[in-house]
């Protein structure tokens, strides 16, 4: 068990306790669990947004928040900020794929060959592909895949990997489409194609589909044909003006290699020695027609509260505490059970933000600002916080620190915490020394294979230049917290199984507030603002 040093409460007052007093950790373990409890109760339908379901959610966080006396923070008057989400559906039945070469034409099959997006300017294409090896234009590391290529009114194709040399959370960042689309879109490109490697994954097989945020990121256990989900605000959507967006699999790739004279058989040496490749006329044109069936709008909100500052300059700087609220709703039925809960993605984050606050509000004010916020959309796409990160309902140049909590995963004590982006701002000093004096060893990703900075909420806020940190309960190599971390992620991660009955350590997770809401005090009264190391990548955007 932890022991909340005198000395943390006294330099840094974030606990409402005295120095001599032990907090009650199976009382706050039962506080933290009472949220989850209700958010990941059937009756919510694993909180979809636009559903019942997901209103019941939000009701019950604005709730906490005002019985907790944070201020409304959202639109006017009002905890929640409204957001519009446009729903698109791929008809595959009406939508066409055609490449055509000296040897003639070649239909490939929508939605077994490729996998279009629905999310595209509409109207037919005719375009010549070009080849670019991984489509990575990175000028901070001195990597450009399409230098000298004439790209204009062309449509891309590449490998959807990294060189060997391109390590960290910026092999990732870098390969989500909004930020590979910027870079094409700026050298004249109007569509892309990405050959998309299969993936070993510690659970069910991945869907190939260009619309997942998230690189690599397992794919919701539903049918593939689900809709893609859009912020309806033109100004923050990411693949503005794509003509085209695809993705095949190697199994298909040599289909439209083909006619280049070059094959995937010997491109994958390169590939699997993290080599560059190399980038070639395809010698193809391609002809395409999207259609999309667009769904009814979904209305949806973000729920934000406040937690004003002390300091007369300082309160008008803010922390954000975030998690979010959303999950996937009812689907496909495993073991009889469609209701996919998130008991643990995201109920878990979410009871930590509302407990933090309490913990926070109850104590003497930090003399920054905190935001307390609950989001939606994330599991389509990480859409609630890239709408609040880019039109935040404070002056975005005053956020000073995202804090957010995905799936933080108490399943065992917390004698280890893993803290994604500790290498990239002085955000990781501030966790070390909280670390430090709760008697937790702060460890970087255990397995950065997985881009675990760049798979959440967080990751807006880094867009938008924010220095960032997300959680997850640590351990260590062939141990048993390693097996039941590995064994959870097999077994209940996107499934129904993530619900009220798996095993949780409570008093650990209350013991995870204490630390954030240590985190967040120490931030909050620092004089100097957060920042990037010189050193990561994301100091250069």
């Amino acid at each position: 068990m932890l022991a909340l040093r005198a000395v943390a409460t006294a330099l840094l007052v974030t606990l409402p306790l005295s120095a001599q007093t032990a907090p009650d950790w199976n009382a706050r373990g039962a506080a933290w669990w009472s949220h989850v409890q209700y958010l990941a109760d059937d009756k919510l339908q694993g909180r979809l947004p636009g559903t019942p379901g997901f209103e019941l959610a939000t009701q019950y966080v604005v709730d906490h928040f005002k019985e907790i006396g944070l201020k409304p923070a959202g639109a006017p008057d009002s905890y929640l900020q409204p957001i519009t989400f446009h729903s698109l559906k791929l008809n595959s039945s009406k939508s066409t794929v055609e490449l055509v070469s000296p040897s003639g034409p070649t239909q490939l099959a929508v939605g077994k060959d490729i996998l279009p997006s629905a999310h595209v300017a509409p109207g037919p294409l005719e375009a010549s592909l070009v080849f670019i090896g991984y489509g990575l234009r990175l000028p901070v590391k001195h990597m450009d895949d399409y230098a000298g290529l004439d790209l204009h009114g062309k449509v891309v194709v590449f490998y959807n990997g990294a060189p060997a040399r391109l390590q960290g959370p910026l092999r990732a960042y870098s390969r989500m489409p909004g930020q590979r689309w910027k870079a094409l879109k700026a050298a004249g490109a109007i569509g892309m194609i990405a050959i998309t490697p299969p993936r070993p994954l510690p659970g069910p097989a991945p869907v190939v589909d260009p619309n997942a945020p998230k690189p690599g990121a397992r794919p919701v256990a539903a049918p593939p044909a689900r809709p893609t989900i859009v912020i309806a605000d033109p100004a923050l959507d990411t693949l503005a003006g794509i003509r085209f967006n695809a993705s095949m699999t190697p199994a298909t790739a040599d289909k439209i290699l083909a006619p280049s004279g070059h094959t995937l058989a010997e491109l994958q040496p390169l590939i699997d020695a993290g080599k560059p490749l190399p980038a070639f006329d395809m010698k193809t044109t391609l002809k395409a027609t999207t259609v999309a069936d667009e769904n009814p709008p979904i209305q949806t909100h973000n729920v934000v509260g406040l937690l004003e500052g002390s300091d007369p300059k300082l309160k008008r700087e803010y922390i954000v505490i975030s998690a979010h609220l959303d999950h996937l709703g009812v689907g496909r039925p495993v073991n009889g059970d469609a209701i996919y809960n998130g008991a643990m993605d995201n109920a878990s984050g979410v009871a930590a933000v509302i407990e933090t606050a309490k913990l926070l509000a109850a104590g003497p004010r930090p003399k920054r600002s905190i935001l307390f916020i609950a989001l939606t959309g994330e599991e389509m796409g990480e859409l609630g916080s890239a709408y609040f990160a880019a039109k935040p309902t404070v002056p975005k140049q005053e956020i000073v620190a995202d804090l957010n909590m995905d799936m933080f995963l108490p399943l065992f004590p917390l004698r280890y915490l893993e803290v994604q982006g500790l290498g990239e701002s002085t955000l990781g000093n501030d966790a070390r020394a909280i670390g430090q004096l709760n008697d937790i060893e702060v460890q970087f990703e255990k397995q950065p294979e997985e881009n675990r900075f760049i798979r959440s909420d967080q990751v807006n806020f880094v867009a938008q230049n924010i220095p960032a940190l997300a959680f997850k309960f640590g351990w260590t190599p062939d141990s048993p917290e390693m097996k039941t971390f590995n064994d959870w992620v097999k077994v209940r991660y996107h499934q129904p199984s993530d619900d009220l009955e798996q095993p949780i350590d409570k008093e650990a997770a209350a013991q995870f507030v204490s630390y954030l809401s240590q985190l967040a005090m120490r931030v909050a009264n620092t004089t100097t603002r957060p920042s990037w190391y010189p050193e990561s990548s994301f100091a250069h955007q």
